[in-house]
Parts: structure tokens; C-alpha cells; sequence
């Protein structure tokens, strides 16, 4: 079935800006405190699929949380620039999202939640940063550009209509569309149902245990991220778990696309896909490629896992 949700070049943001680094990390170090508060307060659901982040028509959500007899949301609007706590009994605040340090904005979430009536505690050290300082010491993420900060978004809002797309294809279990924030990057998994070997773990500032449950099972996992390490700029990913087989060198689309030997995965430019003719369809051939790679080499029953066509109305 034809979509006319499709996007042009101009949709697509350019994340060149040379502030957007010091400010994607601020923006990281936040959305790790407001992920630790929902992870307070969530029972533990398959996969970690309890702690992260959500799209909003303004930015992030950390979607409804409950607290005792009524519940919470904290909302970082994008738009603007306020991180917006709102409680089930009528209570709201609000924080201005401003070049400060980390530790300013902590205190004043502490005390925003103090004076909503919610005591929350958190392990205050970043998850998967391994050289994570506490939030209530950390001065040195202090940058907030709002120009990129909305254009990190306007993309986010973009990929996350893509992703949706690319999960409506499949019937087995699949992940919603997910912000991670330990990893700060917009996720979707699929899982072939079969048991996979126990994950490693040593995952900075986190158990093992968490990531070997995350991974309990056969993945074909694609997602977004800003870059890092080896990979320069914002790109696009997927890997699957376990790695067997041609997996590495399988051919996919499209050309641009390749597998970097040194992080495990695939990888597509982001600027690749928002300068492409049609940035969705390219995107699409990248998810569905390295999907069917990842489903082959691991020999998943792809017909008893993907959606049969649904005939135009």
C-alpha cells in the first residue's frame, strides 16, 4: 500500500552546526537525569523498554510515570527551550532550557519535583559514559544552542515517522520507536523469537546483567545517533545479535551504506539520506537491507515474521 507520508530535502535539517556537539552532550547529560527518573519509577519491562524516551509534537516526553496515587510526565520542549513537569493533580513547572551547567539544571529539577510533591531519588552517575560525572557535580556540559537543539529534534521527528514505517513491515516482536538515553540515540529492534548466547555486558555504568537481558534474544536492531569514536557525524546504524555468518559482507542499500569493521555495524550517512532525492525511500532500503542481512545470516523464519502485503482500498 502507497504512503503519502513522504518528506523532501527540506524537511530534513542540516545538524552541521559547530555547536552542536558541546550541545548534544548537555542535552545528553538532561535526558539522562529525566530517564533515571521515569527508571525510579517504572517496573522493569522487557529490554529496558521501561526507561526511554518518547516523541512529542514539541520535542521528548518521558511519557506518564506513576507516583503513589497519581501519576507524572516530563516533557523537554524543543520549541520553547523549557523542560515542563506536569502532575495528574493539576501541579506544573517548568525550567528554562538555557547554557548553564549541568549541576545548576539537576538542583532545579530537585527541587521542582520537591515542590510537586514527588521524592525521587537517582543514581546520579550517567549511565553508558565511561567517563560519566555526576550530575551534581558536573560543570563541564554547560552549552545549549537553541537553533540546534530544535533542529536536532525536527530531525528525530522525521526519522521517527521513517522508523514507524519500517516496523509496521513486520508481525513478530518488535520495539516501539525509542529514545535511549544512555546511548542518545532513536532506536527500533526486531527479534526472531529464538534464545541468543548470553551478551558480555561491560557496558560503562551499567550491570551486565542489564544488557545481557536486553539481548537475551536473536535482534535485528536499527537506529540513529550523532556519531562517535570512530564513526564521524550524525549516521544511521544496524546490527544484528549475534554477528554470524556473511553478515559483515553482505551486499546492501544503498551504496553509500557500509559495514564499519570497528563498531559491528552498518552505517549510512545522515547527511546522505537528507540530501538523497527521496530521503525516506533511502532510508527504508538502508532498514530493509541490513534487516534481511541480519534475518538471513541468522536463518529466521522471515515468513512467519513479516507482514503480507495489505491490498490498496
Amino acid at each position: 500500500m502507497s504512503l503519502p507520508n513522504r518528506s523532501h530535502t527540506a524537511d530534513w535539517p542540516d545538524l552541521s552546526l559547530k555547536s552542536g556537539s558541546d550541545t548534544a552532550a548537555t542535552l545528553h547529560m538532561l535526558t539522562q537525569i529525566v530517564g533515571k527518573i521515569r527508571l525510579a519509577q517504572t517496573p522493569w519491562t522487557n529490554h529496558s523498554w521501561h526507561v526511554p524516551l518518547y516523541m512529542t509534537a514539541r520535542g521528548l516526553s518521558s511519557s506518564l510515570v506513576p507516583y503513589d496515587g497519581k501519576a507524572f510526565e516530563v516533557n523537554f520542549n524543543l520549541l520553547d527551550h523549557l523542560l515542563v513537569i506536569q502532575t495528574t493533580d493539576g501541579g506544573q513547572e517548568s525550567i528554562a532550557l538555557e547554557p548553564r551547567p549541568v549541576c545548576d539544571f539537576y538542583g532545579d529539577i530537585v527541587g521542582v519535583l520537591e515542590k510537586l510533591g514527588l521524592d525521587i531519588k537517582i543514581f546520579t552517575v550517567p549511565s553508558e559514559v565511561s567517563d560519566g560525572i555526576p550530575f551534581e557535580k558536573d560543570t563541564k556540559h554547560c552549552h545549549y544552542d537553541r537553533e540546534f537543539a530544535t533542529r536536532f529534534w525536527r530531525a528525530l521527528v522525521q526519522i521517527d515517522r521513517v522508523f514507524k514505517e519500517f516496523r509496521a513491515r513486520f508481525m513478530g516482536k518488535c520495539s516501539p520507536i525509542h529514545f535511549f538515553w544512555g546511548s542518545f540515540d532513536l532506536a527500533v529492534t526486531r527479534f526472531s523469537g529464538k534464545e541468543a548466547p548470553v551478551h558480555p555486558g561491560h557496558v560503562a555504568h551499567c550491570p551486565d546483567w542489564v544488557a545481557q537481558e536486553a539481548y537475551s534474544h536473536e535482534v535485528s536492531s536499527a537506529g540513529f545517533w550523532l556519531g562517535g569514536g570512530p564513526i564521524k557525524g550524525p549516521s544511521f546504524y544496524s546490527y544484528a545479535y549475534p554477528t554470524r555468518g556473511e553478515f559483515p559482507k553482505a551486499k546492501v542499500a544503498p551504496p553509500e551504506a557500509y559495514y564499519s569493521s570497528e563498531v559491528g555495524e552498518f552505517i549510512l550517512s545522515y547527511e546522505d539520506v537528507r540530501t538523497a532525492a527521496s530521503p525516506d525511500e533511502m532510508l527504508l532500503e538502508f532498514l530493509q537491507s541490513t534487516y534481511e542481512a541480519a534475518a538471513d545470516s541468522l536463518g529466521w523464519d522471515r515468513s512467519s515474521l513479516e507482514c503480507k502485503p495489505v491490498p490498496s482500498r
